[in-house]
Protein backbone atom coordinates (compact mmCIF):
# COMPACT_ATOMS: atom_id res chain seq x y z
CA UNK A 1 0.00 0.00 0.00
CA UNK A 2 1.56 3.35 -1.02
CA UNK A 3 2.47 5.31 2.22
CA UNK A 4 1.23 8.42 3.27
CA UNK A 5 4.02 10.85 2.27
CA UNK A 6 3.82 9.44 -1.31
CA UNK A 7 0.01 9.75 -1.50
CA UNK A 8 0.65 13.78 0.04
CA UNK A 9 -2.63 13.25 1.50
CA UNK A 10 -4.67 16.71 2.23
CA UNK A 11 -4.76 17.98 5.87
CA UNK A 12 -6.74 20.60 7.11
CA UNK A 13 -6.36 22.23 10.67
CA UNK A 14 -8.89 24.23 12.30
CA UNK A 15 -7.94 26.21 15.12
CA UNK A 16 -8.19 30.58 16.16
CA UNK A 17 -4.35 30.38 16.66
CA UNK A 18 -2.93 31.28 13.44
CA UNK A 19 1.03 30.87 14.87
CA UNK A 20 -0.20 27.22 15.96
CA UNK A 21 -1.82 26.37 12.83
CA UNK A 22 1.25 28.02 10.86
CA UNK A 23 4.11 25.77 13.28
CA UNK A 24 1.53 22.29 12.84
CA UNK A 25 1.12 23.14 8.90
CA UNK A 26 4.65 23.19 8.28
CA UNK A 27 5.71 20.70 10.09
CA UNK A 28 3.47 18.22 8.60
CA UNK A 29 4.80 19.58 5.24
CA UNK A 30 8.31 18.74 5.89
CA UNK A 31 6.92 14.99 6.69
CA UNK A 32 4.88 15.01 3.09
CA UNK A 33 1.79 15.98 3.58
CA UNK A 34 -0.62 19.17 2.21
CA UNK A 35 -1.38 21.07 4.86
CA UNK A 36 -3.45 24.10 4.87
CA UNK A 37 -5.15 25.91 8.36
CA UNK A 38 -8.69 27.51 8.66
CA UNK A 39 -9.41 30.08 12.03
CA UNK A 40 -12.78 29.86 11.79
CA UNK A 41 -15.62 27.60 10.85
CA UNK A 42 -16.65 29.76 8.50
CA UNK A 43 -13.44 29.14 6.42
CA UNK A 44 -13.50 25.25 7.28
CA UNK A 45 -16.51 24.86 5.40
CA UNK A 46 -14.92 26.93 2.34
CA UNK A 47 -11.90 24.95 2.51
CA UNK A 48 -13.76 21.93 2.47
CA UNK A 49 -16.07 22.93 -0.53
CA UNK A 50 -12.89 23.85 -2.69
CA UNK A 51 -10.63 20.86 -1.65
CA UNK A 52 -11.12 17.32 -1.10
CA UNK A 53 -9.40 16.36 2.76
CA UNK A 54 -7.91 13.36 3.97
CA UNK A 55 -8.28 14.59 7.81
CA UNK A 56 -9.16 17.34 9.62
CA UNK A 57 -7.37 18.19 12.76
CA UNK A 58 -9.87 20.27 14.66
CA UNK A 59 -9.78 22.51 18.06
CA UNK A 60 -12.39 22.61 20.07
CA UNK A 61 -12.68 26.46 21.36
CA UNK A 62 -13.37 29.35 19.28
CA UNK A 63 -13.44 32.95 20.73
CA UNK A 64 -16.47 34.09 18.33
CA UNK A 65 -19.04 31.69 16.37
CA UNK A 66 -19.08 27.87 16.17
CA UNK A 67 -17.18 26.11 18.99
CA UNK A 68 -15.23 22.92 18.07
CA UNK A 69 -18.39 20.82 18.86
CA UNK A 70 -20.46 22.25 16.43
CA UNK A 71 -17.90 22.31 14.15
CA UNK A 72 -17.28 18.34 14.69
CA UNK A 73 -21.09 17.89 14.09
CA UNK A 74 -20.80 19.78 10.59
CA UNK A 75 -18.14 17.64 9.63
CA UNK A 76 -19.57 14.35 10.85
CA UNK A 77 -22.59 15.36 8.83
CA UNK A 78 -21.22 16.63 5.97
CA UNK A 79 -17.86 14.92 5.14
CA UNK A 80 -16.38 11.11 5.49
CA UNK A 81 -12.87 11.77 6.68
CA UNK A 82 -10.80 10.99 10.07
CA UNK A 83 -11.24 13.97 12.70
CA UNK A 84 -8.10 14.32 14.96
CA UNK A 85 -9.42 16.36 18.10
CA UNK A 86 -6.61 18.91 19.51
CA UNK A 87 -7.67 20.48 22.24
CA UNK A 88 -6.01 22.03 25.97
CA UNK A 89 -9.31 20.57 27.37
CA UNK A 90 -8.05 17.42 28.82
CA UNK A 91 -10.91 16.50 31.16
CA UNK A 92 -12.43 12.67 30.21
CA UNK A 93 -15.62 14.00 29.76
CA UNK A 94 -14.32 15.60 26.74
CA UNK A 95 -13.00 13.15 25.48
CA UNK A 96 -16.21 11.16 25.92
CA UNK A 97 -18.09 13.65 24.76
CA UNK A 98 -16.03 13.86 21.20
CA UNK A 99 -16.15 10.41 20.71
CA UNK A 100 -19.86 10.25 20.54
CA UNK A 101 -19.87 12.73 18.11
CA UNK A 102 -17.21 10.79 15.95
CA UNK A 103 -13.95 12.12 16.40
CA UNK A 104 -11.41 9.63 15.89
CA UNK A 105 -8.84 10.60 18.03
CA UNK A 106 -8.21 13.23 20.86
CA UNK A 107 -4.72 14.83 21.88
CA UNK A 108 -3.91 17.30 24.43
CA UNK A 109 -2.59 20.55 24.17
CA UNK A 110 0.82 20.86 24.70
CA UNK A 111 1.54 18.11 22.55
CA UNK A 112 5.11 16.73 20.93
CA UNK A 113 4.73 17.21 17.64
CA UNK A 114 6.45 13.18 16.52
CA UNK A 115 3.04 11.74 18.42
CA UNK A 116 0.60 13.95 16.48
CA UNK A 117 2.42 13.00 13.66
CA UNK A 118 2.39 9.04 14.64
CA UNK A 119 -1.67 9.77 15.37
CA UNK A 120 -2.36 11.35 12.37
CA UNK A 121 -0.73 8.88 10.21
CA UNK A 122 -2.40 5.97 12.43
CA UNK A 123 -5.82 7.78 11.36
CA UNK A 124 -4.76 7.54 7.85
CA UNK A 125 -4.15 3.77 7.54
CA UNK A 126 -6.90 3.16 9.04
CA UNK A 127 -9.34 5.06 6.91
CA UNK A 128 -7.66 3.36 3.92
CA UNK A 129 -8.75 -0.14 5.33
CA UNK A 130 -5.95 -1.17 8.08
CA UNK A 131 -8.64 -0.90 10.82
CA UNK A 132 -7.83 -4.69 11.70
CA UNK A 133 -4.98 -5.25 14.11
CA UNK A 134 -5.55 -9.43 14.29
CA UNK A 135 -5.78 -11.66 11.37
CA UNK A 136 -9.51 -11.85 9.99
CA UNK A 137 -11.73 -14.76 11.27
CA UNK A 138 -13.71 -17.15 9.01
CA UNK A 139 -16.73 -15.78 7.46
CA UNK A 140 -19.66 -16.41 9.31
CA UNK A 141 -22.79 -17.19 8.28
CA UNK A 142 -25.06 -14.75 6.81
CA UNK A 143 -21.87 -13.21 5.12
CA UNK A 144 -21.37 -13.07 1.33
CA UNK A 145 -18.14 -11.42 0.38
CA UNK A 146 -17.55 -8.14 2.04
CA UNK A 147 -20.92 -7.64 3.46
CA UNK A 148 -22.02 -9.27 6.15
CA UNK A 149 -26.04 -10.13 7.25
CA UNK A 150 -28.39 -10.18 10.18
CA UNK A 151 -31.67 -9.70 10.99
CA UNK A 152 -32.84 -6.68 9.32
CA UNK A 153 -29.40 -5.22 8.62
CA UNK A 154 -26.66 -5.32 6.19
CA UNK A 155 -23.35 -4.46 6.95
CA UNK A 156 -21.03 -3.33 3.72
CA UNK A 157 -17.70 -3.44 5.17
CA UNK A 158 -16.05 -2.05 1.75
CA UNK A 159 -18.18 1.53 1.70
CA UNK A 160 -18.76 1.04 5.34
CA UNK A 161 -21.98 1.22 5.65
CA UNK A 162 -24.53 -0.22 7.40
CA UNK A 163 -28.78 -0.51 5.73
CA UNK A 164 -31.98 -1.99 7.01
CA UNK A 165 -33.68 -3.98 3.91
CA UNK A 166 -35.63 -1.28 3.11
CA UNK A 167 -32.37 0.16 1.56
CA UNK A 168 -32.32 3.13 4.42
CA UNK A 169 -29.15 4.15 5.45
CA UNK A 170 -28.21 3.80 9.42
CA UNK A 171 -25.77 6.69 10.27
CA UNK A 172 -22.35 5.57 11.96
CA UNK A 173 -19.52 7.09 13.13
CA UNK A 174 -16.38 5.81 12.11
CA UNK A 175 -15.93 4.34 16.00
CA UNK A 176 -19.29 2.65 15.65
CA UNK A 177 -18.96 1.25 12.47
CA UNK A 178 -14.96 -0.25 13.51
CA UNK A 179 -17.12 -1.71 16.50
CA UNK A 180 -19.82 -3.16 14.77
CA UNK A 181 -17.56 -4.63 11.96
CA UNK A 182 -15.02 -5.89 14.79
CA UNK A 183 -18.38 -7.62 16.43
CA UNK A 184 -20.06 -8.98 13.60
CA UNK A 185 -17.10 -10.96 12.43
CA UNK A 186 -17.04 -12.67 15.43
CA UNK A 187 -20.30 -13.80 16.37
CA UNK A 188 -20.49 -16.04 19.52
CA UNK A 189 -17.02 -14.98 20.88
CA UNK A 190 -16.48 -12.63 23.85
CA UNK A 191 -15.00 -9.61 23.40
CA UNK A 192 -13.10 -8.05 26.45
CA UNK A 193 -13.19 -4.09 26.45
CA UNK A 194 -9.35 -4.16 25.88
CA UNK A 195 -9.36 -6.27 22.86
CA UNK A 196 -12.43 -3.85 21.77
CA UNK A 197 -10.68 -0.78 22.14
CA UNK A 198 -7.84 -3.06 20.27
CA UNK A 199 -9.68 -3.48 17.35
CA UNK A 200 -11.73 0.13 17.49
CA UNK A 201 -8.96 2.31 17.98
CA UNK A 202 -5.62 0.65 17.98
CA UNK A 203 -4.92 1.88 21.53
CA UNK A 204 -4.61 5.38 20.19
CA UNK A 205 -7.27 6.69 22.51
CA UNK A 206 -6.32 7.13 25.80
CA UNK A 207 -7.67 4.13 27.82
CA UNK A 208 -10.60 5.80 29.82
CA UNK A 209 -12.99 2.98 31.03
CA UNK A 210 -16.25 3.66 29.79
CA UNK A 211 -15.63 4.68 26.46
CA UNK A 212 -16.63 1.24 24.70
CA UNK A 213 -19.83 0.90 26.91
CA UNK A 214 -20.91 4.44 25.21
CA UNK A 215 -20.08 3.02 22.31
CA UNK A 216 -22.29 -0.46 22.93
CA UNK A 217 -25.27 2.29 23.92
CA UNK A 218 -25.40 4.19 21.18
CA UNK A 219 -24.95 0.91 18.64
CA UNK A 220 -27.71 -1.02 20.64
CA UNK A 221 -30.04 2.32 19.72
CA UNK A 222 -29.25 2.47 16.28
CA UNK A 223 -29.51 -1.34 16.32
CA UNK A 224 -33.37 -1.63 18.55
CA UNK A 225 -35.85 -2.06 15.70
CA UNK A 226 -33.43 -5.41 15.18
CA UNK A 227 -32.91 -6.78 18.23
CA UNK A 228 -30.94 -4.19 19.73
CA UNK A 229 -29.68 -5.13 23.69
CA UNK A 230 -29.72 -8.46 21.82
CA UNK A 231 -27.92 -8.31 19.19
CA UNK A 232 -24.89 -7.38 21.22
CA UNK A 233 -25.36 -8.86 24.85
CA UNK A 234 -23.22 -7.84 27.72
CA UNK A 235 -21.57 -10.78 29.47
CA UNK A 236 -20.64 -9.43 32.96
CA UNK A 237 -17.32 -9.78 34.17
CA UNK A 238 -16.03 -10.24 30.81
CA UNK A 239 -17.56 -7.91 27.63
CA UNK A 240 -19.45 -8.34 24.62
CA UNK A 241 -20.87 -10.87 21.95
CA UNK A 242 -22.37 -10.63 19.08
CA UNK A 243 -25.31 -12.87 18.81
CA UNK A 244 -27.07 -11.50 15.23
CA UNK A 245 -30.57 -13.10 14.15
CA UNK A 246 -30.70 -14.68 10.80
CA UNK A 247 -31.11 -12.57 8.23
CA UNK A 248 -35.02 -11.69 7.25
Amino acid sequence: MMNEAARNPKILMVDDDRRMCGFVTKFLAREGFCADFALDGSAMRDALAATRFDLIILDLTFPRGEDGLSLARAVRAGWDMPLLVLSAKCETVDKIVCLELGADDYVTKPFEPRELLARVRALLRRANGAIRTAPPSPAPAGSSGHHLAFGVFRLDLDRRELTRQDGTRVALTSHEFRLLAALAERPGRVLTRDQMLDLVANRQWAPFDRSIDVLVGKLRRKLEDGGGAEIIKTVRGEGYVFTPPAPH
